[in-house]
């Protein structure tokens, strides 16, 4: 079994206790899938921490699935430094001078459309493939691809803090991402001896509102909604968890994500995270040995 977990980093984490509930949380689901592992391999997990970007990590920089078109016109130095954006510069008859790469934070923002709700391998052929850069000042911690290395990704869990906005579809495509045998995230390979399942926990605490595209809500949502009919048409189970302290609208989205109405989780206290994802470990293991 193969399982991501896509996780809200935004700013509104902050408050009520829901990050603290939610590294535990997901700390102890890790604990309760990685029991079930008889040898190294059987269980695979990955991290996707989410705000409005995802962090694939800054040594990344001279990858060949990487678009760095915005960045490098956002990141440099004009001949005439009264100008700051390449556009600017470039108009007014003077050089751009884009950035080093190595100076990249890791942050990455929605391909293209419409692969931003695709799984598909990024291919220099294809520039719309390609993940863009973005150099965003609340980039959250750094995503950890599928590993059996418990440790650590308990540690990266606790190292992540509340920051950004919320784009609930960029976690989604990545957590995808992370169970492909593809670039940029490189799965494990399949032995064809067994059977697997590919499995997605996908938390939030809040209503989408920004992603490359749109401020607007409603728009963001729609983009979701494709990303997971793609997901769920690939077999991936899906599982949803709005956290709700704040009294917001119970999430369409994040319902319609849910592979069925069983797999999404409403929460409206922070203490109740725990339960929820005891409730989902106990049912990836029935989903594991389910012939």
């Amino acid at each position: 079994m193969r399982v991501a977990m896509a996780l809200d980093n935004t700013g509104s984490m902050a408050q009520d206790g829901k990050m603290p509930a939610m590294q535990s949380s997901a700390k102890a689901l890790i604990d309760q899938l990685s029991a079930l592992a008889r040898n190294p391999g059987d269980i695979y997990i990955s991290i996707i921490p989410f705000a409005k970007d995802v962090n694939v990590g800054p040594s990344n920089y001279n990858q060949d699935w990487i678009d760095w078109t915005a960045w490098d016109a956002a990141n440099g130095t004009c001949s005439n430094t009264t100008y700051r954006r390449q556009s600017t510069c470039v108009g007014n008859g003077q050089t751009w001078t884009p950035a080093n790469h190595n100076t990249w934070n890791g942050c990455v923002w929605d391909r293209d459309q419409n692969y931003d709700t695709l799984n598909t391998a990024p291919t220099l052929a294809n520039t719309s493939t390609l993940f863009p850069a973005e150099q965003w000042s609340a980039c959250p911690v750094q995503l950890m691809p599928l590993t059996y290395n418990w440790t650590g990704l308990k540690s990266l869990i606790d190292t992540m803090t509340p920051n950004g906005n919320t784009n609930q579809g960029i976690g989604m495509a990545w957590a995808w991402q992370s169970l492909a045998q593809t670039a940029p995230l490189n799965a494990p390979a399949k032995d064809p001896n067994y059977t697997y399942k590919d499995a997605i926990v996908l938390l939030s605490d809040g209503l989408n509102t920004q992603n490359r595209y749109s401020s607007n809500e409603a728009s963001i949502d729609a983009r979701q909604r494709i990303l997971c009919d793609n997901a769920k048409a690939a077999n991936i189970t899906i599982y949803t968890v709005q956290v709700n302290t704040g009294g917001d609208p119970t999430s369409a989205v994040l319902q319609y994500c849910a592979t069925s109405s069983d797999k999404f989780f409403l929460v409206t206290s922070a203490t109740q995270t725990a339960s929820v994802f005891s409730t989902i470990g106990t049912s990836l293991s029935k989903l594991r040995v389910a012939r």
